[in-house]
């Protein structure tokens, strides 16, 4: 039987370290005396605390999922973690696309964002799959006899 919740829980922590990836790359310039891509010019924390919370939240979300996929297979849950990787797959091709607006383009992303947007579409399915499932019956189960007892 395929265990759609261990192959959920694969795919969300192979998407956050890809995301993780994506940050440090991005970041990679900076240990070799170069200039790192700039969205918008910071003085203070404050000028970018909006970022910082978003981020917070796109990372906290999926380490949520992990958690309750582990926990539960209730229908409104399933219904509600399908939506919630759809809702993953198009922030990662919008940001894919904005990507490509970096200038210069770094293929190196625009690789790993692909690839992150491939792993994305893999979970969509596996989490339709998993909530199209029906749900465990909660029958008892017949007893084993043996044909010598």
């Amino acid at each position: 039987m395929v265990n759609y919740r261990e192959r959920i829980i694969a795919l969300w922590t192979t998407f956050l370290l890809g995301t993780l990836f994506h940050t440090q790359l991005g970041l990679m310039p900076l240990f070799h005396g170069l200039s790192v891509a700039e969205s918008q010019h910071a003085s203070q924390m404050s000028d970018i605390s909006v970022i910082l919370w978003l981020m917070l939240g796109f990372f906290t979300l999926p380490i949520l999922a992990i958690i309750a996929t582990s926990f539960t297979e209730s229908k409104r849950y399933r219904v509600l973690h399908f939506a919630l990787t759809v809702f993953y797959s198009v922030m990662n091709l919008l940001h894919l696309v904005a990507d490509l607006f970096v200038q210069p383009i770094m293929w190196y992303q625009i690789t790993l964002m692909v690839i992150l947007l491939l792993i994305g579409l893999l979970l969509n399915l596996v989490s339709f799959q998993w909530m199209k499932l029906q749900p465990k019956s909660n029958k008892p189960q017949p007893k084993l006899t043996s044909p010598h007892s």
